[in-house]
């Protein structure tokens, strides 16, 4: 059954980017389309009796299978040239429907982007009735995606880059103790770029956001490091 027009809102839509780090490199979530061979950033439309950021999450919730779900909003796209009726109809005709030229799911749409931030190990990718498959696809070999997805993705990594310099990123791609040496791996992973050990360690400590616990004891003859985890209340205060 195709969208109802009285169910949701016209014209505007919401698609997400979500990150999950495997402890070496970072990845995001892509769904492929029913006998499309098309794939694409999970999102979707917003219900008129629903808040856009509600949609955004439950949206989340279902691909994912997590409850509790943080985002940031970090574009909106509306360039002309984004909304392209073609996928949408071999979409729907992959479905087994025929679309009228004149469905509002073809006219022009403004999309929200948001970006999550989740642990990988924690997920259960779901498809939905219109997807095949999501997988976890890295974000240095992506399949190609519809529309402006790809740009959608750029927007996503520039967002989060600039926020590693504004606050901590981290506190739902990790575990809730890990090593500095993991959290440097996460901040590598973003930022595509190695970073020096001793400077990455002395400028994380001054901004004063971690607990320190035991030693890390693998039994290797390395020196044993320390486990940290986010002080949640001063992060709140920042």
């Amino acid at each position: 059954m195709l969208p109802s027009e009285n169910k949701y809102l016209t014209n505007v839509s919401f698609d997400t980017v979500i990150f999950g780090f495997t402890g070496e490199e970072l990845k995001i979530l892509v769904l492929e389309y029913q006998n499309t061979g098309l794939f694409a950033l999970p999102g979707g439309y917003i219900r008129r009796d629903e808040n856009l950021l509600d949609a955004a999450k439950k949206g989340i919730m279902r691909r994912t299978g997590l409850k509790t779900i943080h985002l940031e909003q970090f574009h909106t796209f509306g360039k002309l040239n984004r909304s392209n009726p073609e996928p949408s109809k071999r979409i729907a005709k992959g479905l087994g429907y025929e679309m009228p030229d004149d469905h509002w799911v073809l006219d022009r749409f403004i999309t929200v982007g948001y970006y999550s931030l989740i642990n990988y190990n924690q997920v259960r990718p779901t498809p939905n009735k219109f997807s095949d498959s999501i997988n976890w696809y890295s974000i240095n070999n992506l399949p190609p995606l519809m529309m402006d997805h790809e740009e959608i993705v750029k927007k996503a990594l520039e967002a989060i880059r600039t926020d590693l310099g504004k606050k901590p990123i981290g506190t739902n791609l990790l575990p809730e103790k890990f090593t500095m040496k993991e959290l440097r791996k996460v901040y590598e992973a973003i930022l595509d770029k190695k970073l020096r050990r001793t400077t990455f360690q002395r400028k994380i400590l001054s901004m004063d956001i971690l607990i320190r616990h035991e030693k890390l004891y693998t039994g290797a003859a390395n020196k044993a490091p320390y486990l940290y985890s986010f002080n949640k209340e001063k992060m709140g205060k920042s």
